[in-house]
């Protein structure tokens, strides 16, 4: 399925893209970290890089905190802020190991960072102060915010529900319905639940309500496989992002497929043309209508290609057609 309109982005980064991430309210403004240790701010509508600025060491996550602020972390071990307006950029604070993703809870207006050192920290956003340090048990691979809840996956195949506003104790602790390593978690829009992924070509879609008759409405599928000659070859699926009105998702993984689907029906709603590498990262804009898709080579294979494929961020046009749930019992 082509779009008519799709493009890559100019000056993309010199390594694997880690994160793509829409600003708030924007469509025209994304940020992406870089293995290349820089993070870039791209105007997608003009096609231009505005601003870049770097870490120490590849950057793992970045994400806007409001039109003008971005945080990032990495392998540096230390949170970031940069102030595109005034060029300004600050070192917020640090872990004791890799910072893989960072997050922003606009209802508490909190700054989260997740690492490889187990802990999850907060930093207000207004001061760079740390508010809390708080010990997930397990390196931390994945989290997102679903309104003052924070839903964090870690190795072992964790997964931690926290309260923003008291991180005194847990408020849930799951493991995940996935037999293989979480790779990303996404919180619905609606805030009823949250879909993860694992490196097996499977996702999960899970509910927040621990009501027996909820948590039967959960399950999980595969997905992001190939069959060729007789056999299925299984692959990562990287990435997640929810449409912002229609509460569907697509999904991308290292087969090169974008997958948009209806989580509450069940459905696959479409399938994008396959990419030449892996699909790292994906970012829904504020309105839906536009997905930034990242596309890097991640090692997966025993043995890569030579010369390793380009670094592409594809910016598409999606219809209502590839994102809306499709009425059922209609009639047509």
């Amino acid at each position: 399925m082509k779009s008519q309109t799709e493009y890559k982005l100019s000056s993309p980064p010199d390594g694997a893209i880690s994160a793509v991430k829409f600003g708030p309210n924007t469509s025209q403004f994304l940020l992406v970290s870089s293995w290349d240790n820089y993070v870039r701010l791209y105007d997608v509508t003009a096609n231009n890089l505005r601003h870049k600025y770097s870490h120490d060491s590849p950057v793992l996550d970045c994400c806007f905190t409001d039109a003008v602020h971005a945080y990032s972390g990495g392998l540096d071990n230390t949170l970031k802020s940069f102030d595109f307006n005034t060029t300004a950029e600050s070192i917020i604070g640090t872990h004791s190991n890799a910072i893989k993703c960072v997050e922003y809870c606009s209802d508490v207006n909190v700054v989260l960072s997740g690492s490889w050192d187990h802990h999850v920290k907060l930093w207000d956003a207004r001061a760079p102060i740390c508010s809390g340090s708080y010990n997930q048990g397990e390196k931390v691979f994945t989290m997102s915010v679903c309104g003052e809840k924070l839903v964090v996956g870690t190795a072992g195949r964790k997964i931690l529900v926290w309260d923003i506003r008291n991180m005194s104790y847990t408020l849930q602790k799951r493991e995940s319905n996935l037999k293989y390593q979480t790779r990303s978690i996404r919180c619905f829009p609606n805030k009823q639940g949250f879909v993860l992924s694992s490196i097996e070509g499977r996702v999960a879609v899970e509910y927040l309500d621990t009501n027996p008759e909820i948590q039967k409405k959960k399950y999980a599928f595969k997905c992001h496989r190939i069959k060729e000659d007789g056999t299925e070859k299984i692959y990562p699926v990287n990435a997640i992002s929810f449409h912002p009105v229609y509460n569907t998702f697509a999904t991308g993984g290292s087969d090169g497929y974008v997958n948009i689907w209806d989580g509450f029906n069940k459905k696959r709603l479409c399938q994008f043309h396959q990419y030449h590498t892996s699909v790292t990262s994906l970012s829904f804009s504020h309105n839906g209508e536009v997905l930034a898709i990242a596309c890097s080579y991640f090692l997966e294979e025993d043995n890569p290609p030579k010369p390793y494929p380009e670094d592409v961020i594809h910016i598409r046009s999606v219809s209502d057609q590839e994102a809306r749930p499709k009425m059922t019992n209609s009639g047509s």
